[in-house]
């Protein structure tokens, strides 16, 4: 007769998996529910993108490669910005100023301009230029650490103001010419020019979020090109320049990062409506199973994700999935979601960065010797609940 295993943690295993779960946390943190938004059309949020290919720019087919990169830079030039930041740091005497500049693209005629989260973080004062001695007070519209995006807006934006059209990102091929137009070193409105290099490239945010299909490129990209426009032989915004991978600490080795325009589209909208992107929560401290056999623990599956423990109110206490009990039981495992394998916390922020509050996701979950289904509908993050006791104590 088969023996039926009974999978259990000892006391002092749950304490060290709830000390884990502090620092691998999902979703714990509150904030308040809010579903109005999502779904609505570019003209509820205000948001419409140009995507035509601007007048000025020829075929690229019907003229010599020199031709298509003055075009393009003579066309779209003038749609990119300097930004200027001046932010209030804390110091040794007190408060001092410490200024910073950065890039970043005119999305519309209403002054957006799109450019990187790490530009205009903790920045206290805002201005942009393009091109002369003219400059224009701007103010944070919204930001999103966690793909390194962030709108800003100009205070009292001049007419006529030239608009960057944006590309599709995922119809991108490596070896396809690309050009990048920034502000690098302080140097007003530079070009470079390159290749498409790589594809789907994992690159991480300040934050350790996961960017996923970030676009390498060996474009010239530099401190100060950051937040500006990567674009195609159309002039079409097909990446947000972001990241530089420098040994040395210095200057571009020929290797950088663009953050996709296609996240973009996805998370600007909610940045000019919400000023933060509002993502779905899981609402559970969880732990990598591949981790946990790796420390000597003892589990009915190779990989998933172990529910540790649940916050109330949150997406997967009202799913019923269950954590770690007092008594040792172990929790639900979560195997895939939608199809798509949960081997790690970056798969699971990678499955709901992409869905909405409101979805219904199909998890499936290992619970009681077998596996089952669970359709989830996502929420966000629950309201602040008093302390209650840990089952520590």
């Amino acid at each position: 007769m088969a023996k039926n295993n009974v999978y259990q943690v000892s006391a002092r295993q749950i304490v060290l998996l709830a000390f884990a779960s502090a620092v691998m946390a999902v979703g714990v943190t509150a904030l308040v529910y809010n579903f109005s938004g999502f779904g609505k059309s570019d003209a509820e949020t205000g948001v419409a993108f140009a995507e035509a290919v601007p007048q000025g720019i020829s075929e690229p087919s019907t003229v010599s490669d020199e031709q298509n990169s003055i075009e393009v830079y003579k066309t779209i030039s003038p749609g990119v910005a300097f930004i200027n930041t001046t932010s209030v740091v804390p110091s040794f005497w007190g408060e001092s100023e410490s200024r910073g500049s950065g890039s970043g693209s005119v999305i519309d005629a209403n002054g957006h301009i799109l450019t990187n989260h790490h530009v205009v973080e903790r920045t206290s004062k805002l201005t942009v230029s393009f091109g002369g001695e003219k400059t224009y007070t701007a103010t944070v519209v919204g930001s999103d650490p966690d793909t390194d995006l962030a709108v800003i807006k100009i205070d009292n934006p001049p007419p006529g103001l030239t608009v960057v059209p944006l590309g599709d990102s995922d119809r991108l091929v490596v070896g396809q010419k690309v050009l990048a137009i920034g502000n690098p070193f302080g140097l007003d409105r530079t070009l470079t020019t390159g290749v498409i290099s790589g594809l789907q490239r994992p690159i991480r945010a300040r934050n350790n979020k996961p960017i996923d299909a970030a676009i390498q490129t060996d474009a010239s990209i530099n401190p100060g090109n950051s937040g500006g426009p990567l674009l195609d032989k159309n002039g079409r915004m097909i990446g947000i320049n972001s990241q530089i991978l420098s040994p040395s600490g210095g200057g571009s080795v020929g290797v950088g990062f663009a953050v996709p325009v296609n996240t973009a589209k996805r998370v600007v909208p909610q940045l000019i409506q919400f000023g933060e992107v509002r993502r779905p929560k899981l609402g559970a401290s969880t732990r990598d199973i591949e981790e946990l056999r790796a420390l000597g623990y003892r589990t009915p599956v190779e990989s998933g994700l172990l529910v540790l423990q649940t916050a109330p109110a949150g997406t997967a206490d009202r799913a019923g999935l269950r954590g770690v009990t007092a008594g040792g039981t172990i929790g639900d495992i979560l195997i895939s979601g939608d199809g798509q394998k949960l081997n790690n916390l970056d798969d699971l922020y990678r499955l709901l960065d992409k869905k909405n509050i409101g979805d219904t996701v199909n998890f499936e979950v290992y619970r009681d010797g077998r596996t089952v289904t669970i359709p989830i509908k996502m929420l966000g993050n629950p309201p602040r609940a008093p302390a209650r006791r840990t089952m520590q104590e």
